[in-house]
């Protein structure tokens, strides 16, 4: 209308950016990349033999018992048939039921040599812990020499009682047992040409069989005596300390070969 005032009103449009710009395309693109990636990774284990796709099945059952065998896939060095794979794993369950029935072997000795007033001054030279073979008993000298006269090989009596206890409980099982005999750094003859710590270490350990058959173990259970002379010593800083003069005795685990992965060592 003339004459009036008008308001003139004045609309801006911004230009906005394309779509291209935004995160969702990311999201959609990032899916179908992990989709081609399964597909590729499917059809790979489609080509490959039989054992492998058993094996890769296997893992996804068992994530941490396949965890190792993986690797071999990949780089293509996979040569155990899944079979193998499942007689390792019975392996590991049979090993650990021998750990727990040795450890309960050890811990009713430990509760029979404490619990008897004989073996009072002896507890503390006894050492028993579950290692790489088996379980392993250390009997270790003391100052007082509770196991054998210096330079001898002639039991005294406590350690004859000592063994006859632990000897009543070896009976109790089938294991073969190995019987070591050690020695302190002390040289025993001149230059080692003649009787040496080998031969009485080795003495050593075979008073201690004699002892443990007579205890009512049976002779055939003893797989090995040893004398290691003083070639594997408790204390590696002090060679002739006490302690690396000790009678071992070993109960072997049933299986001949150790398995990888098992508690080699529990000590208490």
């Amino acid at each position: 209308m003339k004459g009036s005032d008008e308001n003139i009103i004045i609309i801006k449009k911004g230009k906005k950016h394309g779509g291209h710009h935004g995160g969702a395309w990311k999201v959609a693109y990032a899916d179908f990349v992990t989709a081609m990636m399964a597909l590729f990774i499917v059809l790979w284990i489609l080509g490959q033999d039989e054992e492998v796709i058993k094996s890769v099945a296997g893992y996804f059952s068992d994530p941490i018992g396949y965890s190792d065998k993986m690797n071999s896939i990949l780089n293509g060095s996979m040569n155990l048939p899944v079979d193998n794979d499942v007689d390792v794993m019975n392996k590991f369950k049979e090993r650990e039921k021998e750990i727990n029935r040795l450890n309960e072997m050890k811990d009713k000795i430990m509760t029979e040599l404490s619990s008897n007033k004989e073996f009072t001054e002896l507890v503390d030279q006894v050492k028993i812990q579950i290692v790489k073979e088996g379980l392993r008993i250390e009997m270790m000298e003391s100052n007082d020499g509770v196991f054998f006269d210096l330079g001898t090989s002639e039991l005294k009596p406590k350690a004859k009682k000592l063994l006859d206890q632990i000897g009543k409980n070896l009976s109790l099982i089938d294991n073969k047992i190995v019987i070591e005999g050690h020695t302190d750094s002390r040289p025993y003859g001149s230059n080692g040409s003649g009787y040496s710590n080998f031969e009485l270490s080795a003495e050593r350990a075979n008073s201690a069989r004699r002892e443990l058959v007579a205890s009512g173990l049976k002779l055939n259970r003893v797989d090995e005596v040893r004398g290691y002379a003083d070639t594997r010593p408790l204390d590696k800083k002090d060679p002739y300390n006490l302690v690396n003069r000790r009678i071992s005795i070993v109960i072997l685990f049933d299986s001949e070969e150790p398995i990888k992965g098992t508690n080699e060592s529990k000590e208490n």
